[in-house]
């Protein structure tokens, strides 16, 4: 008889449960992350153990990678899909840990993508690089502000970037904030040179990928924002069409209806974040240096508000996306956008010419 198990992973410890096919609680057993352990009480059973489901947490990589190393079957569960008996009094992290394994054997466990581990690190490396942008940013506009407080002078941020901290300090009269602004263009030195280090990686590792040149075909995508689309999705293919690719990005709305009636809003953070940036950023992009793409959004904007005009033109980005990556095919405006109209034409009957794309640095 088959054995289902399902391990309730936290921080500092993980809670194994094993079930057989019948429904029969077999064991279990509390033990500290480590594989050693976790293994040691598999062994008796592992020729009858047939799937483990692992609860996806934030440290799931170490204990999926090694049961799959000793030949497991692993599954990572979904914790957003799983909605646990409402009529349950108590639970704790034995039910939770029974409960996943119960569900794999009523084969209803909602389960997670395991991304490949040769290119886990990469996309890992990528998050890292929007966290420090992220930072220098913080930097730039705290510096910024020091001036516009202090001086009443604007500074342009290309004038940031290149200022040196002998220059920063000169401007302020006060020793704190001479102090305090020659760090901060310091700081922002620093941050510059560890994200072009990592960017340097990146498209050393990731930049010959056919799934990242194709990206590059499309309106609004650049080097930055390429890398994340191809990193973060993977396998187009494991995605059943461009619909289900567009909602795991969040480009598509959440909403719950019965009769024709609003009834609710689902789980609008179901989904992947870093793409739900990504194709907003692109959209933004494409609205100015891609003429049709700038028309959809204008009729769009027209009919609704511009911050549903973008989401929309995110979503068309989405859709053509997976059709570039899932097909290995060309970007073909005419697919996503239809025929232009008459209007659009201009005088000479066809297409006006495409802007210049935007600098693969500011994507």
């Amino acid at each position: 008889m088959k054995i289902m198990v399902g391990i309730d992973l936290h921080s500092n410890n993980a809670l194994c449960g094993l079930m057989d096919e019948s429904g029969q609680r077999l064991v279990h057993k509390k033990l500290p992350c480590d594989l050693a352990s976790i293994l040691k009480l598999l062994e008796p059973y592992k020729e009858r153990i047939a799937t483990v489901a692992v609860e996806s947490t934030f440290n799931w990589y170490w204990l999926v990678d090694g049961l799959q190393d000793h030949g497991y079957h692993v599954v990572l569960a979904n914790p957003a899909g799983m909605q646990p008996y409402s009529g349950m009094k108590y639970t704790d992290d034995v039910s939770d840990a029974y409960f996943l394994a119960e569900l794999l054997r009523l084969k209803l466990l909602p389960t997670g993508h395991i991304h490949d581990r040769k290119t886990r690190p990469v996309r890992d490396l990528l998050r890292r690089r929007l966290l420090l942008v992220r930072q220098r940013t913080m930097l730039i506009l705290s510096f910024k502000s020091l001036n516009e407080r202090t001086l009443g002078q604007r500074v342009s941020l290309a004038r940031v970037k290149s200022m040196k901290v002998e220059e920063a300090q000169a401007r302020f009269a006060a020793p704190a904030d001479q102090l305090l602004s020659g760090t901060e263009i310091e700081l922002v030195g620093h941050l510059t040179a560890a994200i072009t280090k990592l960017e340097r990686h990146l498209m050393g590792v990731a930049g010959k990928w056919k799934t990242y040149q194709r990206l590059q075909e499309m309106p609004g995508i650049g080097k930055i924002l390429g890398l994340t689309i191809a990193l973060e999705t993977g396998e187009a293919n494991r995605f059943a069409d461009a619909g289900n690719f567009a909602s795991y990005s969040r480009c598509v709305k959440s909403l719950r209806t019965s009769n024709g009636k609003k009834k609710g809003e689902n789980n609008r953070k179901c989904g992947n974040k870093y793409l739900a940036w990504a194709f907003v950023e692109a959209a933004h992009f494409a609205c100015r240096y891609d003429d049709q793409c700038r028309r959809f959004y204008d009729r769009k904007k027209q009919q609704t508000n511009p911050i549903i005009a973008t989401k929309s033109l995110a979503c068309k980005l989405a859709k053509a996306a997976w059709h570039v990556m899932a097909e290995d095919v060309p970007y073909d405006a005419a697919r996503v956008f239809g025929q232009a109209r008459k209007s659009d034409l201009g005088e000479t009957g066809r297409e006006p010419a495409k802007g210049s794309g935007p600098p693969s640095q500011q994507n």
